[in-house]
């Protein structure tokens, strides 16, 4: 048999096990060779596992009373609040020492030190601002879904507030240099709900993600105050040439739409490269878009042929 150009052998199981041992540790050499910069020599890398359990903990921080434990209650919250901080933050500074080990190759234990409480203080004296960008959150999608039959269910069983509340906390690190733990937990996210944010994208304040699965939204986007978007829409650069993605100046330039104030963009709509898309304009389902869009614009895919079954075309 062969796959790609390649034979495929077999062993004897469990006999034989020593042959995919030694075949495993013969890719593993080869990598290290030849990718030196990314050597996995025993190096330890942030924690998913942790880095989900630190982002639940930090949920609860911000919305105690409904994503907390059953206990609480308005007159206790504050001590419990305090002593999840203390420790939550105390485990997010051990992953931010680790991605500051593997960024800066032979940091001294001080500057280590120094970096990591000044990325964890920042952190934690904005968590105050993110719990209100996230009751306007909250508040947006009460508003924007018929469905909806309090602000509670809201916060409590959609996916969109689960994925906003991961990307807010995520494009904070991001900022504040952090990149691989934000990476990290927006990948959470994205598996938790179907939902794929970079942490380096910017999103204003009352954001409503509607349904949300399938949502794409790129590194270098950026989305102002009061705008929807509806499940499947991507938000993606261009495509760039074959083998070229790490080209110098190609992580720092422009790559994704810019979505200005009260945008409404629904159902499967695709918009790749940097194009603008200006206030108050609404995007049809379905649209294919890879030019500027004036504000107070609609834009809309041609209408589909309805026809009589079995007639000819």
């Amino acid at each position: 048999m062969s796959d790609h150009g390649q034979t495929i052998s077999t062993i004897a199981f469990p006999g034989e096990l020593n042959i995919v041992i030694d075949g495993l540790q013969r890719a593993r050499q080869d990598w290290r060779t030849g990718h030196a910069r990314h050597a996995e020599r025993g190096l330890q890398f942030p924690s998913r596992r942790a880095l989900e359990r630190i982002l639940r903990e930090l949920g609860s921080a911000l919305f105690p009373l409904r994503l907390g434990p059953p206990e609480l209650t308005a007159d206790n919250e504050n001590r419990w609040i305090e002593a999840t901080l203390e420790s939550t933050l105390s485990q997010l500074v051990a992953q931010i020492v680790i991605e500051l080990r593997i960024a800066r190759p032979g940091i001294d234990s001080a500057e280590e030190s120094a970096e990591a409480e000044r990325i964890i203080g920042v952190f934690a004296a904005s968590l105050p601002r993110i719990r209100r960008l996230l009751d306007d959150d909250v508040e947006a999608g009460f508003a924007n879904d018929p469905a909806a039959r309090s602000v509670d269910e809201v916060l409590l069983s959609y996916p969109s507030l689960a994925a906003i509340i991961h990307h807010r906390l995520a494009h904070l690190l991001h900022g504040l240099g952090a990149p691989l733990v934000a990476r990290i937990i927006a990948e959470i996210a994205h598996t938790e709900t179907g939902i794929d944010i970079h942490p380096g994208a910017r999103i204003g304040r009352r954001f409503f993600m509607d349904h949300g699965t399938g949502i794409v939204i790129g590194e270098t986007a950026t989305i102002g105050d009061r705008v929807r978007l509806y499940q499947g829409v991507t938000l993606g650069g261009e495509p760039v040439a074959a083998g070229a993605a790490q080209a110098e100046g190609e992580g720092t330039t422009r790559r994704h739409p810019a979505i200005e104030d009260d945008v409404v963009i629904f159902a499967g709509a695709v918009l790749l490269g940097p194009l603008t898309v200006g206030a108050r304009s609404h995007i049809g389902g379905n649209v294919w878009l890879r030019r500027d869009v004036p504000s107070d614009s609609v834009v809309e895919a041609p209408e589909p042929l309805i026809r009589p079954a079995g007639s000819e075309r």
